[in-house]
């Protein structure tokens, strides 16, 4: 019986299996370029549509928000419900609600605030000597700053800002024009009532707010969502927001850059907002 020999060819430097594999694993520029674009375009969409990052520039939300917090927003919860997204968590605005909206204002339609939802539609809101009486209730804020005699001329009792809405013309206090004509229409009583559609929104840092007290309402469809938490705090002077030519904002800059590490706020990292 013969055995038919059967004669194996070496195998060919192209046929390593390792070498294959790391010719497959290896990545053209076009690939590249395409893994890139994909995940600009799901950043483009997450900050557009769900989450958004803004800086706060002012007091008027200390202590709850800090000058120099940057908080992440979700953009999502309290958007108005759409057929397309009926999958979406959503609700109402609720009292207490830390909110970011677009001012109501013609002048500045596209400033964006950050303040406290103090009323609803339909809530009867006043103030004496700095608290809030919601629907005839005193509330209980420890987050809000009250009026107080320390020798500073801000937290000083203001009759048109701490008992509000008792005193007129508003204008002679700093409010604006529009609310002046609009705010009496939304008086009974003693009260400040919320029409329907509207929020009434408040700093928390009462004597050094600019708020609905003094340009009134936020419509309900200005209202972008709620700030979650603080990705980033950075010391930053309560005048920063007045420098805005180009030369100092390069200057902030440079200084953030120098001082990234040893005045960033690290306890204030991942703090919630409430």
């Amino acid at each position: 019986m013969s055995t038919k020999a059967v004669e194996i060819a070496p195998e060919s430097p192209d046929a390593n299996p390792v070498q294959k594999i790391q010719q497959e694993d290896t990545e053209t520029p076009l690939e590249g370029l395409a893994s890139i674009c994909f995940m600009l375009v799901v950043y483009l969409f997450a900050t557009a549509f769900i989450f958004q990052n803004f800086e706060i520039p002012s007091a008027s939300m200390e202590k709850t928000l800090l000058i120099g917090d940057h908080p992440l927003v979700d953009r999502v919860i309290l958007a108005p419900p759409s057929k397309w997204a009926f999958f979406m968590p959503n609700r109402d605005i609720h009292r207490g609600d830390v909110i970011v909206f677009f001012k109501p204002n013609p002048e500045t339609p596209d400033l964006i605030l950050v303040k406290r939802a103090i009323g609803i539609p339909g809530d009867r809101i006043h103030l004496r000597n700095g608290i809030v009486y919601l629907n005839g209730v005193a509330q209980n804020e420890p987050q809000a700053s009250k009026p107080a005699d320390d020798g500073d001329p801000q937290h000083a009792f203001n009759p048109y800002r701490d008992d509000f809405p008792s005193i007129a013309p508003s204008t002679d206090y700093g409010a604006t024009e529009s609310w002046s004509v609009e705010e009496p229409s939304h008086i009974q009583g003693d009260d400040l009532v919320v029409p329907p559609g509207k929020i009434f929104a408040m700093g928390d840092n009462r004597t050094e707010s600019l708020d609905g007290r003094f340009w009134g309402f936020v419509p309900r469809e200005n209202i972008l969502g709620r700030p979650l938490f603080i990705y980033w705090s950075f010391k930053t002077p309560a005048d920063q927001i007045n420098k805005t030519s180009l030369g100092e904002r390069i200057g902030f800059m440079a200084h953030v850059l120098i001082h990234i590490f040893d005045q960033t706020r690290w306890n204030r990292t991942l703090h919630i907002v409430r």
